[in-house]
C-alpha cells in the first residue's frame, strides 16, 4: 500500500538533499516548503527535479505545486544547519492565503530572472523556470523539472577555482522523517580498522533521544511530510 511503500523508500534512500522551495502565487502570496524528493537531472543547462505529494488529506494539491503550475517558476534554496528548525516548520500546512515568509519570520530576497522570491538567509539559491511537469498516477503526485536560470552563492562559500566550499556549508539532509548533519568528509579508501568500527556502531543522535526513536512511530506523523 502507498503508506508502507513510502516508509520503505524514505528509510532506504538516504541521506536525501532538501530543496527548500520558495514560490509566489498568482495573487502574490509567498510560500515555502521543504522537498526531500530532490535531485539533479541535467548538467547543462542545469536542471533540478522535485517530486510533490498532495496535502495530508491525500487529495488536495499543495500550494507549492499549484504556484509552480500556475506561474511556471520557483526557487530552490539550500539551507544550513542554523536554518533546520525553520525548514522543519515550513512543512506545516498553512492556509493558502497565508504568506509563509511572514508566518515563519523569514526575509524575502528578490530574484533576478523570475518573480518568485528567494529566502534571504539561504547560502545557495537556484532560480528555476518549469521545464516539464510529469504526473505520477495513480496517486496525485507530480514530478517537476526546473531549468536553472541563475545561481546565487554566498561569497565566502565560492572558492577562487569555481567550486563550493562544502566543508563550510553546514549542510544537512533528510533521514526518513528526521535529519542528519553533514559533519564529516572522506575520500576512499578508509583504513580497514576504521571501516570495521564504523560499520558496527549506531549513528549518534544530536537531540539526546533514544537511538531507536523515530517520529514515524508517533501519531503526529503522516506520509504527506507535513509537520504539526
Amino acid at each position: 500500500d502507498p503508506k508502507s511503500s513510502y516508509k520503505l523508500l524514505i528509510g532506504s534512500v538516504l541521506p536525501r538533499a532538501i530543496a527548500w522551495v520558495s514560490t509566489r502565487s498568482t495573487t502574490g502570496v509567498g510560500n515555502i516548503a521543504p522537498i526531500s524528493f530532490f535531485t539533479v537531472v541535467g548538467r547543462f543547462p542545469p536542471v533540478l527535479s522535485i517530486s510533490l505529494q498532495p496535502r495530508a488529506d491525500g487529495e488536495t494539491l499543495k500550494d507549492t505545486f499549484v504556484n509552480i503550475r500556475d506561474t511556471n517558476e520557483f526557487v530552490i534554496n539550500i539551507a544550513t544547519i542554523g536554518q533546520s528548525d525553520a525548514v522543519h516548520r515550513s512543512a506545516f500546512e498553512f492556509g493558502t492565503d497565508v504568506d509563509e515568509f511572514e508566518a515563519l519570520g523569514l526575509e524575502k530576497a528578490p530574484s533576478e530572472t523570475i518573480s518568485a522570491p528567494r529566502i534571504a538567509g539561504a547560502p545557495i539559491s537556484f532560480e528555476c523556470v518549469v521545464d516539464r511537469i510529469i504526473p505520477m498516477p495513480p496517486l496525485p503526485d507530480h514530478v517537476v523539472w526546473g531549468r536553472v536560470q541563475r545561481i546565487h552563492i554566498r561569497d565566502d562559500l565560492y572558492l577562487p577555482n569555481g567550486r563550493i566550499d562544502i566543508g563550510a556549508l553546514g549542510a544537512f539532509g533528510r533521514l526518513a522523517a528526521e535529519y542528519t548533519l553533514v559533519d564529516n568528509i572522506f575520500s576512499t579508501p578508509l583504513p580497514d580498522d576504521l571501516v570495521t568500527a564504523l560499520g558496527s556502531q549506531r549513528a549518534a543522535r544530536l537531540d539526546e533521544r533514544a537511538t531507536d526513536y523515530s517520529p514515524i512511530d508517533t501519531k503526529d506523523w503522516s506520509p504527506s511530510g507535513a509537520t504539526k
